[in-house]
């Protein structure tokens, strides 16, 4: 299930949404065009979360927790493929921009580092001994997603669903299309090379947080 577009009607640009895609977009297209496979692999290892070096750091080597924090926003903003950072940006841009326009630039912003790092934290927790690196901002999305589901879940979107060799459009309300994506995520968390509990989390957090970052109605009064 690949979502083209929403039918949620916006009423600001999405600034920081589109700056976040652009930044992930350029440092992709950098690491492809300039790196070398070499320098690639050492920018993935130097840039991204290593849970065993994380909880090294954490109970052993102190002066090392300032890197390994560093770490957790950096991870952010690398990714492994064209379909790892297309499907990344996607995503957030069908169902980011909504989001953003619901609870303002500003906490839309903080809500998506907060999602990120939620989603990063699961993922360290689940598989603490890992010493391959984390990379890519599907946590920090999947934030964007739970969120999306609670403040929009009759949403219409228009979705191209692909079956073996057939290509069909359809519309499918939110609350359907997010809930299915999750139940996928928890169907196959149990394989390898992707970090799959990132994705739980963040969704998990996106569903409970976003009530305390919606913008509040303003008061009804009459004047006396």
């Amino acid at each position: 299930m690949i979502p083209i577009k929403d039918n949620i009607k916006t009423h600001s640009f999405p600034i920081i949404t589109a700056c976040i895609i652009v930044v992930n977009i350029l440092i992709f297209l950098y690491q492809r065009i300039t790196l070398t496979p070499v320098e690639y692999e050492f920018i993935v290892k130097y840039y991204g979360i290593m849970p065993y070096d994380f909880f090294m750091a954490l109970t052993k080597k102190h002066e090392l927790i300032p890197y390994n924090i560093m770490t957790i926003f950096t991870s952010m903003f690398l990714h492994g493929g064209f379909f790892h950072v297309g499907g990344n940006m996607l995503y957030l841009f069908i169902f980011g921009k909504s989001v953003e326009d619901a609870i303002g630039h500003k906490k839309f912003l903080i809500f998506y580092f907060l999602s990120g790092i939620t989603a990063a934290f699961f993922q360290l927790l689940y598989e603490p001994e890992s010493r391959v690196p984390m990379i890519g901002a599907s946590g920090a999305v999947s934030g964007i997603l739970g969120a999306y589901l609670i403040l929009f879940p009759y949403a219409k979107i228009v979705t191209m669903l692909i079956i073996i060799i057939f290509i069909k459009f359809v519309q499918l309300p939110a609350i359907l299309l997010l809930t299915l994506w999750f139940f996928m995520q928890i169907l196959y968390s149990h394989t390898d090379g992707v970090a799959w509990y990132a994705h739980i989390g963040g969704f998990v957090f996106g569903l409970l947080a976003i009530k305390f970052f919606r913008r509040r109605k303003a008061l009804k009064f009459r004047r006396l």
